[in-house]
């Protein structure tokens, strides 16, 4: 990618492409010259050491074999040599596969347990291979490729070309014969070329072996050497006592040791809560569940025959909440804790003096509207990511301009010119956040361990860069508030090619790349790409989730990093260790393969001190999250979420190795009879072909042709069928991800990888064709492949895709909050919030993904079915929520109740059900470290949100699905330049606050009512009266920070509720009338007898 090729815009449906203001063009770049042996099995050269030597598979005969035939024939084939039949040995760099346990000949700690990197070589010949039969750019055709003649291979001795008495190095060893020409084969000859003569070398039997080729004498001092080690560590255990090793590394070998065992270590664990604290929290919630079945048999034996429909009303509502409280309480019973080591990821992949091995990672930032998403907001999350600490050249920024806003253009372009200078001031003090305008802010000792002298003076020099950055973001701000006639233009004058935001051509920019991507100190910077996809009328684009799958598209065939972090245009990176953290997960040998995605907590700057409407999310993130953890992994939530890409592809997870089942050795010899042996040698021949179609069920058929090259080694005989296979494949990855087939190759490299031999200009056009808006028709995207579509919230919908697939997920919290952002402190900002996200629950409810009844068969473990049913179920609680607000005031209004008169049994039932309702509480919150106050706002937004977005998300998600009027949800405002919390006291009227505010009323003067009634009736009608007033302050309170926001500032009111009040006290008077408290309850004068016969 070359940062100085100017903005691509183009369309490939219209085979138009543009370049603006290129200032210049490489051409292709040439391919690599093939030199040295050819393999004799798919035809590539055989490659070097990480010595600098000539790759040697087999040391007893040396047959040419390269690396990728040498890892795949030792772990999918019979891992013995071609020419000599001899077992291959593990090599240094090579994974530990079966059979490898007898052999301890190889010290090669950083790679035994290296199973993730040994199908990347494989997989990106298959990938070069498809290729090469598609492209028509950028890579030279075969007539362009270096025919390489290869008259006498030379075999590597071990002997280093030494003579050994009285023959030549040249005939140290048979030589077999090799395959003529030069190039690369896709489907390689399973024989040699009769053509080539063997050239026989001559033997003295005197001689060692070794020095023929034919073994290695290396090896036992290498054996030797790790006994010894291995021989001084157990030493030092024994001397040491079992306590912590010498810091200074004064003990025998220095530190080597203790770094030697602890890169054996893994890198996290789980910490299980401490059984002190769940055991009693288990506890009660068997309990309760007990307690609830007395509840309901009493309530469902003992109805109220005078107020029937209001006994009925509430029974039903109970029985509902029963429900959604089984399905959020059990999903919580497994809760753990994780702790990751971030040494030990750098002691095993950044070795002191080597190239990092870290994975590299793409970042994806998405933005719509820049003038309720500031450009400056997201200016600080872009330069976060480009002062991560993580190595520069395995970081790739991708920021998705889903307006297609020539502002936020220009302020990217002013963000990557000010990253020069803020990216080596971050990583030289090591600042934390790595976001300026947070960094600044911060209310704290910010020389606090500094030491470097220079540190006050550069800051203050930074700190004036930031505000002169400022100043130009905002210029920019403000150019932008009035749109010209005539459309935006460029600075040479060329129209801006996104001035019609809904038919506009694709467009990449590479901000920062290899080229001209330096900051001030002559460093190199992580790459920084503009992307707006391509959109024409009569497109459906999908919202969000199209234009996370085209950022996946277009960085696939950019970068094609494994693994890929998505963040909100307003969350920043506050701890610049958060993508390490995620490789403790991702990265570890034996956790990470089965790992989908790293999910970090939501974390947010700029809320009011009290959280008046429970932004933070405290108990869903703290605790629902944690519980979840233990079970399959916690749900995706759309942001800060380190996602393996392979699992955006709709592949299954892969599948643990089951324990050997027993042979006929394992049984007695009386139990091997005919029926053990007979059909068994059948069995054992059809057994490697059904291990490998397992193995590529979750690569489909792609992985076919691959494996069945190296059949052809021992058959002879598959070609044809390999090729045919070949096509067919090819056909089904076209249908599946699309007609690029840059990308369809992509697809296929698990660890990632750019694919080699493609010019930056073809992939540019790759790119500009991949983001095209017809690319996804006839295709599975949206369907089984990226972010799937059918929800505004995507985010449920695709973590759930996931866990059906069988894969898991992680939960991290770091001591420092990995991401932060900013949450709408507004209430009717947050109650759309909230409605946007009840709307998706619903229609993922209605759609034919509802947990309720797919996935099955699958590997969706059933807690974790529960807890997507409650997080797709929750909407629908608002109806029963809102009757059941409603009956306190019609109990008082009109002095019936719910229950009748409760006996002694009755009461200890319903006293005991509040016990515990509020112990379970108790015990959630100690074992979690979640506040009362948090705890306590998260109830009461419950209900806020239940009776008024979560109300309105159903009929919603109701008139779109079954009437198809669909309704456009809004950005939320993310947070300015105004006053501290002033957002929090501004009133702006939506509909979402009649509901709420009614029920306030109504309970209100139902309060009002029942204790007028009260007074007027005497003593006796205050008992029945405390439990009815006990339910209205119930909702009343839960409703309070609700009357709150509408009552806004203490020093004004709005005219809103001035209108509101007038209203109230006509109800209040009209009802008053008809209740009339102050008059006796009779129907007439008490007469007496007098005694007199008036007859």
């Amino acid at each position: 990618m070359e940062a100085s090729a100017g903005l691509v815009a183009g369309s490939h449906n219209r085979n138009e492409l543009v370049v603006i203001r290129r200032e210049g063009e490489s051409g292709p770049r040439p391919l690599q010259q093939l030199s040295g042996q050819i393999c004799q099995i798919c035809g590539d050269d055989v490659g070097l050491t990480a010595d600098g030597e000539l790759f040697v598979a087999c040391n007893e005969c040396a047959f040419p074999v390269c690396r990728t035939c040498y890892e795949y024939e030792r772990r999918e084939g019979n891992q013995v040599c071609p020419q000599c039949k001899t077992r291959f040995r593990r090599l240094k760099g090579s994974a530990r596969v079966a059979g490898d346990e007898e052999e301890e000949d190889v010290d090669d700690l950083e790679n035994e347990f290296n199973f993730g990197d040994r199908d990347n070589q494989d997989m990106q010949y298959l990938a070069e291979a498809m290729l090469q039969g598609h492209m028509s750019y950028g890579r030279a055709g075969d007539a362009d490729m270096p025919q390489v003649v290869h008259t006498l291979p030379q075999v590597p001795l071990l002997t280093n070309g030494q003579m050994v008495d009285d023959i030549p190095p040249e005939q140290h060893a048979l030589v077999p014969s090799f395959m003529g020409g030069g190039g690369k084969r896709i489907h390689p000859l399973p024989f040699a070329d009769p053509n080539l003569p063997v050239q026989p070398r001559s033997m003295d039997p005197s001689k060692d072996l070794a020095a023929y080729g034919y073994g290695s004498v290396a090896w036992k001092e290498r054996v030797e050497n790790w006994k010894h080690k291995q021989e001084k560590l157990q030493v030092m255990r024994n001397e040491n006592g079992g306590k912590e090793w010498d810091p200074d590394g004064n003990g025998p070998d220095g530190p080597d040791l203790p770094l030697m065992d602890e890169a054996r270590q893994p890198l996290s664990r789980k910490l299980p809560i401490p059984s002190s604290q769940i055991n009693p929290y288990r506890m009660i919630i068997i309990i309760r569940l007990v307690v609830l079945g007395f509840f309901f048999h009493y309530r469902l034996m003992h109805p109220v025959q005078d107020a029937y429909a209001l006994w009925l009303i509430s029974v039903i509502c109970e029985v509902w909440f029963a429900v959604s409280w089984i399905l959020d309480q059990f999903p919580k019973w497994l809760p753990i804790d994780r702790e990751t080591y971030l040494d030990r990821l750098s002691l095993r992949y950044e070795k002191e003096g080597r190239p990092s091995q870290l994975s590299p990672i793409d970042i994806y930032v998405s933005t719509v509207d820049p003038l309720k998403e500031p450009p400056l907001v997201t200016a600080n999350t872009v330069l976060s990511i480009l002062a991560v600490d993580y190595p520069v050249d395995k970081v790739s920024c991708y920021v998705s301009d889903d307006g297609a806003a020539m502002l936020t253009f220009e302020a990217l372009s002013e963000t990557s010119e000010f990253a020069r200078k803020w990216v080596p001031f971050c990583k030289k003090f090591n600042i934390e956040p790595r976001a300026p305008e947070w960094y600044f802010a911060q209310k704290i000792d910010y020389l606090k361990d500094k030491v470097l002298p220079s540190f006050v003076k550069e800051r203050r020099a930074m700190k004036r860069e930031y505000e002169e950055f400022k100043v130009r973001i905002n210029a920019l701000v403000a150019k932008a508030q009035k749109v010209p006639e005539e459309g935006w233009t460029m600075q040479d004058g060329t129209p801006w090619p996104g001035n019609n935001v809904r038919d506009h051509p694709g467009m990449i920019q590479v901000f920062l790349g290899q080229s001209g991507g330096h900051d001030t100190e002559g460093n190199e910077l992580p790459r920084l790409v503009y992307v707006s996809r391509e959109k024409r009328p009569g497109f459906n684009h999908h919202k969000k989730a199209g234009a996370m799958n085209a950022l996946v598209r277009v960085s696939a065939v950019l970068t094609n990093a494994p693994y890929l972090l998505n963040l909100d245009c307003d969350h920043y990176i506050n701890n610049s260790k958060a993508l390490r953290e995620a490789m403790c997960f991702m990265m570890d040998p034996l956790l990470g393969k089965k790992v989908c995605y790293v999910q970090f907590p939501q974390r947010f700057d700029g809320i009011d001190r009290h959280d008046r409407y429970a932004n933070r999310n405290t108990v869903f993130f703290d605790i629902n999250m944690k519980g979840l953890d233990g079970i399959q992994g916690p749900i995706y939530v759309g942001t800060g979420c380190v996602f393996r890409r392979q699992s955006l592809y709709g592949y299954d997870a892969p599948k643990s190795k089951k324990p050997p089942t027993r042979t006929c050795n394992c049984w007695p010899k009386w139990c091997c009879c005919g029926c053990c042996c007979s059909g068994r040698k059948k069995k054992r021949l059809n057994k490697p072909k059904q291990d490998k179609k397992k193995k590529n069920s979750r690569r489909g058929d792609a992985g076919q042709p691959m494996f069945s090259t190296l059949e052809g080694i021992e058959e002879g005989i598959e070609g044809i069928e390999c090729e045919k296979s070949t096509l067919m494949s090819e056909h089904k990855l076209e249908k599946k991800f699309g007609q690029s087939p840059v990308f369809v190759a992509s697809t296929l490299l698990e660890n990632g990888g750019v694919l080699k031999g493609a010019s930056p200009a073809s992939l540019l056009k790759e790119a500009i064709h991949v983001i095209s808006c017809g690319y996804e028709d006839k295709t599975d995207w949206g369907k089984e492949v990226g972010w799937i579509y059918g929800s505004v919230t995507e985010d449920i919908l695709t973590g759930f895709k996931m866990h059906c697939h069988g894969w898991r997920s992680i939960y991290c919290i770091p001591n420092r909050p990995a991401f932060k952002g900013s949450a709408p402190i507004n209430l009717s900002d947050r109650l759309n919030q909230v409605l946007r996200w009840a709307l998706g629950s619903v229609e993922i409810f209605l759609s034919r993904h509802c947990p309720l009844w797919y996935g099955y068969g699958g590997g969706l473990k059933w807690l974790e079915r529960l807890s997507y049913i409650g997080a797709t179920v929750y909407p629908w609680t608002s109806i029963p929520l809102l009757a059941y607000c409603t009956l306190p005031a019609v109990c008082l209004l009109t002095g019936k109740f719910i229950t009748p008169e409760l006996s002694n049994v009755a009461s200890l039932w319903f006293l005991s059900l509040f016990i515990c309702i509020f112990a379970t509480s108790i015990l959630e919150m100690r074992w979690s470290g979640v506040g009362i106050d948090d705890w306590w706002r998260n109830e009461q937004f419950w209900v806020i949100g239940g009776v008024s977005a979560h109300l309105f998300a159903v009929f919603q998600g109701l008139l779109k699905v079954l009437a198809g009027i669909d309704t456009n949800f809004t950005v939320t405002s993310k947070a300015g330049d105004d006053s501290e919390f002033s957002e929090l006291y501004a009133f702006k009227w939506t509909t979402l606050l009649i509901p709420p505010t009614t029920l306030l009323i109504i309970n209100l003067i139902g309060v009002v009512a029942g204790i007028s009634n009260a007074i007027n009736n005497g003593y006796e009608s205050w008992g029945p009266l405390f439990g009815k007033l006990f339910f209205a302050f119930w909702v009343i309170v839960h409703l309070y920070p609700f009357l709150k926001g509408l009552l806004g500032r203490q020093n004004r009111t709005p005219t809103i509720i001035i209108v509101w009040s007038i209203l109230l006290a006509s109800i209040f008077s009209l009802l008053w009338v008809r209740i009339d408290p102050f008059l006796s309850r009779s129907d007439g004068p008490v007469l007496e007898e007098c005694g007199l016969d008036c007859n």
